[in-house]
């Protein structure tokens, strides 16, 4: 089993920021892209920012040059650096990544996390 956990969402005022962090764990054989998608209410899940795990990013037009995302491969981390905040940013704010596991090594599946709450308001 594989899970994968977010931490550090929260309210904040426009302009400011946040660091939004996830974790994979479990049977984890190797892991490909990771990345972030969030999904605003009424709207549908949209990507943000991803990581392959050769380093290639992709960001959302919408959040160039403001949100930055790493990964620390060896532990199985992918991090988010929201900077300049918009409340057009609310959302809820998802984990994924492409895992391989020792179970199944020749099966690249994608998972998901919970979800955290990115509130942008004064």
């Amino acid at each position: 089993q594989v899970q994968l956990v977010e931490s550090g969402g929260g309210l904040v005022q426009p302009g400011g920021s946040l660091r939004l962090s996830c974790a994979a764990s479990g049977s984890i054989l190797s892991t490909d892209v990771m990345g972030w998608y969030r999904q605003a209410p009424g709207k549908q899940r949209e990507l943000v920012a991803t990581i392959a795990s050769g380093g290639i990013l992709d960001y959302a037009d919408s959040v160039k040059d403001r949100f930055t995302i790493s990964r620390d491969s060896a532990k199985n981390t992918v991090s988010l650096q929201l900077n300049s905040l918009k409340p057009e940013d609310t959302a809820v704010y998802y984990c994924q990544a492409a895992i391989r596991t020792r179970l199944s090594p020749s099966l690249l599946r994608q998972y998901w996390g919970q979800g955290t709450q990115v509130t942008v308001s004064l």
